[in-house]
């Protein structure tokens, strides 16, 4: 909801509010907000609530950085030590893709076959590094792209990039991963970019 930005950025989270939408206790609810702390997207402010932390476009540099050095890195483990039973589940998740798919459906299989990558790769401490930027470039893509991609370009370069996953070639699947990563970052970029030129930000916030 939050990635998503069905809770937008700034706003008050209820708690008793997600009790009954997501239809869980307030143990679950409390646990969550806990983890979602950790990750950046909310911050727990004394005496005040739990508020959804704001985008920040500043931080697509850093953002597109991190993720630059670490998704090739990953892919090139996969490669090395991925079982033909994952890659069946990426092209499973790929298939589930039709022409006619919404962008939701597009991102998610995106969102699948980055996380079949990372559990192929075995390693657990990037792979939660990885969830956490994900999540911050998925609230990025939400509020700049949602309206101006199909994400057919993304969905065809991981089709290219399980064909490299399947053969064992990890310098080959580095490389495409490194490019996703790089083409993604430069749609987004051209949006915001548009976007501070059409209308100045104040301090480099937008809220939703």
């Amino acid at each position: 909801m939050i990635v998503r930005l069905e809770l937008s950025p700034g706003s008050l989270l209820s708690q008793d509010d997600l009790q009954r939408t997501i239809g869980v206790g307030r143990t679950p609810i409390h646990q969550a907000i806990q983890r979602l702390a950790l990750e950046e997207l909310v911050v727990v402010a004394p005496r005040r609530g739990v508020f959804v932390t704001n985008v920040d476009v500043l931080e697509l540099p850093v953002l597109y950085e991190s993720r630059i050095m670490l998704e090739p890195y990953m892919a090139a483990a996969a490669a090395e030590r991925g079982a033909s039973g994952d890659w069946d589940q990426m092209e499973a998740a790929l298939n589930e893709v039709a022409p006619d798919s919404s962008v939701d459906d597009r991102v998610r299989a995106d969102r699948r076959c980055h996380e079949i990558i990372w559990s192929a790769a075995g390693n657990r401490f990037l792979t939660r590094t990885l969830d956490l930027l994900y999540a911050q470039s998925d609230r990025l893509w939400h509020m700049y792209l949602i309206d101006v991609t199909d994400m057919h370009q993304s969905i065809d370069e991981h089709v290219g990039l399980l064909n490299a996953l399947r053969l064992g070639d990890a310098d080959t699947a580095a490389s495409q991963m490194r490019d996703h990563i790089r083409s993604l970052h430069d749609q987004v970029n051209n949006v915001i970019e548009a976007s501070i030129q059409a209308r100045p930000l104040s301090a480099g916030r937008i809220r939703g």
